[in-house]
């Protein structure tokens, strides 16, 4: 298994948003922690030979961090079809081996059906945005349907929130850990150059 540090530097490759949206929230998961994840999946057995869904894929970083690990396939879902091209353009950078499919649609009304054991990583909206409460809910909730495994990036300060939805729905999380998340100015709003905020990462196995 290549390391880690490895994986983090075959993503630099990876190209971010043309056009970033705020109200979709689309700020690009860094290299680094996109690694963590995926490096942590693969150490827990839930990548290899298996089938990978990224939720609300974006430019794919994570669909192709996983690529990278030998997966039977992976898909990843994003509802904007500029950044889906963007991701196709990166999956010819990163040149995995495994297939990825992209596929066009709402991740939290998927246009497909799982029939194999799959595995969910996903950086969905926190949910910062008008209109755009409880985002991560109706992400964990398509997860909790399609896969058996998930792992997902939240806002600090969501344990509790993300420990009874998964009992909730009869998961449960068994690994969860802090992670600085790197954000570069892209928006308007945007005072700082660039701005690191606290995350947190989830295993949640879904029954």
């Amino acid at each position: 298994m290549a390391t880690k540090r490895s994986l983090a530097t075959k993503l630099g490759v990876v190209a971010g948003f043309e056009r970033p949206d705020a109200a979709l929230e689309q700020y690009p998961t860094p290299p680094e922690l996109a690694a963590h994840v995926v490096h942590l999946a693969d150490l827990h057995g839930d990548v290899e030979g298996r089938t990978v869904l990224d939720l609300g894929a974006g430019t794919g970083m994570l669909a192709l961090a996983a690529a990278l690990r030998g997966p039977a396939r992976v898909v990843g879902l994003e509802l904007d079809g500029g950044a889906l091209a963007t991701a196709r353009g990166n999956e010819r950078r990163v040149a995995a081996s495994a297939p990825v499919h992209w596929v066009r649609g709402d991740a939290i009304r998927p246009p497909l059906a799982v029939s194999e054991p799959a595995t969910v990583v996903m950086n969905p909206p926190f949910g910062a945005q008008d209109g755009n409460r409880n985002a991560d809910r109706e992400f964990l909730a398509v997860a909790s349907d399609l896969a058996e495994v998930s792992y997902s990036v939240h806002n600090a300060g969501s344990r509790k929130f993300v420990e009874a939805f998964a009992a909730d729905e009869g998961g449960e999380v068994t690994h969860a850990f802090a992670a600085e998340f790197r954000i570069d100015a892209q928006f308007d709003h945007h005072t700082d150059e660039a701005r690191d905020i606290d995350t947190e990462v989830y295993r949640i196995e879904w029954s």
